[in-house]
């Protein structure tokens, strides 16, 4: 599969992204990566990186879209930006799927206007893998729609299911949404109309959830608004290294403290993989005829390379056929596709 990285995308580019596409190419033997952005400096970057040759391709585009810039003017006046490039890539179908962790916005607005969405979705949200005490779980949407209405939150539970079944394995996902109570009679218009909605499909809608119940591992995919969905997510990020903070402050207070971190550090260690965003790479933007991830704009080489390992396998079950087929049959959900490893 050919994955079209954008290399001028976050916060550490392009290093950081340039030694994700070498990592994933050392690593992997399917995905071939399109590095896109400023040639000049790619090739600095790659010039000393041992990889093979013929898996890292470099497509010149002059522009770059800063964090804090402005959706409209970047649509409007950066026309060679890496990011318009590269999903003109996969609009063009010289590649399968687009990868950056550059502005999110313009990510998806220049996905809706050259892609545009799959049959049957107004809106397309962004799907987050988070972690639960007993496995991950899908928040759908995570920050793509700030206002949406009922019907789309019935489609984010649509595509959150499929994909929770076809990417993560799940094979009769628990579709919850996010609420203020359990009760069916607990939320706002919006989720209250949005409940009787989704419980009207042939989804496993187990009901309302609330915040401090959905680490808990009982579902496997939340459904919420963006506003909501983007909430949850940072405050979720920022808690996780807090904690982590914390747990090394408090040991090192204390008298034992080093003998102390020697016993507890594999316990550590593995808290922090598990809360860590880089295991999952970057979120997939459901809904839009193609594929696009969407990855944290801290990202390290290894969140570049399991982002690219998710666009390679999104891609190669076609996502996004699966989900135009969801929506046409919503009371009849599909079948289960095989699930296709990274």
């Amino acid at each position: 599969m050919k994955i079209v990285l954008d290399a001028m995308g976050g916060d550490y580019a392009p290093r950081v992204t340039v030694e994700g596409a070498v990592e994933t190419v050392n690593d992997t033997e399917d995905i071939e990566v399109v590095l896109i952005g400023r040639e000049d400096l790619i090739t600095e970057e790659l010039r000393h990186k041992r990889y093979p040759p013929e898996r890292i391709s470099v497509r010149h585009a002059s522009e770059v879209i800063a964090m804090d810039e402005p959706i409209s003017v970047a649509v409007r006046r950066k026309k060679d930006s890496s990011i318009r490039q590269g999903i003109e890539l996969v609009k063009k179908g010289e590649a399968h799927a687009f990868v950056s962790a550059g502005h999110s916005g313009a990510v998806m607005a220049f996905a809706l206007l050259l892609l545009g969405t799959s049959e049957g979705v107004s809106r397309p949200a962004i799907a987050t893998t988070m972690p639960t005490l007993k496995g991950p779980f899908v928040l759908i949407d995570a920050g793509a729609n700030v206002d949406s209405e009922a019907s789309n939150l019935l489609q984010f539970a649509l595509m959150g299911n499929a994909y929770c079944r076809n990417v993560l394995g799940v094979e009769r996902p628990r579709v919850a949404l996010l609420s203020i109570g359990e009760e069916d009679t607990k939320g706002n218009e919006l989720t209250k109309e949005a409940f009787r909605l989704i419980k009207g499909t042939g989804l496993n809608f187990v009901g309302n959830i609330e915040g401090k119940d959905i680490f808990s591992g009982s579902v496997d995919v939340v459904v919420c608004d963006g506003f909501i969905g983007n909430v949850v997510l940072k405050v979720s990020e920022g808690l996780a290294e807090t904690i982590m903070r914390m747990l090394k402050q408090e040991i090192a207070d204390i008298a034992t403290g080093r003998l102390a971190y020697l016993f507890m550090k594999p316990a550590l260690k593995n808290f922090k993989k598990k809360t860590d965003y880089a295991e999952y790479g970057g979120a997939p933007l459901l809904g839009i005829r193609g594929t696009c991830i969407i990855s944290h704009g801290r990202s390290s080489s290894k969140a570049i390379k399991n982002a690219l390992k998710t666009a390679n396998l999104s891609a190669r079950i076609r996502v996004d056929e699966i989900i135009s087929t969801e929506l046409k049959n919503k009371r009849k959900p599909s079948r289960p596709a095989a699930k296709a490893s990274a």
